[in-house]
């Protein structure tokens, strides 16, 4: 039952993102595609959440708990954060990189170690060319993007969805 409804959400999300890779079959292979889809939909719904909990929801004050106060741009990334991360998880799990022999608990544990990993890249990286390089804040939020979207890419490949490598014998 479970799995004939994630290959109804997965066949529905495909026959909407496949319709556009003709466009682009020169310049990626359609996995390649399929990941930059889901992940810049995933990436604009996290904007979008993060602007409506920023101004709408905690209207931009800050968030006292009982032992400390979060700034509202933080809580509005936390927000965000728990609504895109178990979507961007299922969109890579069923969508993109199918068929890996890990199983699910430890695919999870290990998107979200590369997810944390990334943020961590972000904010390094964003530091390195503001603060040191003396780049504008965009063109270095811009090239963080780029940099981490390509290691992100391959890390979930190769580390949180592998596939096991087929062996020859001769």
């Amino acid at each position: 039952m479970v799995r004939n409804v994630h290959q109804k959400i997965r066949k529905f999300i495909l026959n909407i993102i496949d319709v556009f890779y003709p466009y682009f079959k020169k310049l990626m292979p359609l996995q390649t595609f399929r990941y930059a889809a889901c992940g810049g939909g995933n990436t604009l719904l996290n904007i979008f959440i993060y602007f409506i909990s920023y101004n709408f929801i905690l209207k931009k004050e800050v968030v006292h708990l009982s032992l400390i106060a979060i700034s509202p741009h933080i809580a509005a990334f936390i927000i965000a954060f728990m609504i895109t991360f178990p979507i961007g998880y299922y969109l890579n799990t069923f969508v993109v990189f199918q068929g890996s022999y890990l199983k699910k608990r430890i695919q999870l544990f290990r998107y979200f170690l590369v997810v944390c990993f990334n943020i961590f890249l972000n904010y390094c990286f964003i530091k390195l060319f503001v603060e040191k390089f003396g780049w504008y804040p965009t063109p270095s939020a811009m090239t963080t993007s780029g940099i981490v979207i390509v290691f992100s890419y391959f890390s979930q490949r190769n580390f949180s969805f592998r596939k096991e490598k087929i062996k020859l014998n001769k």
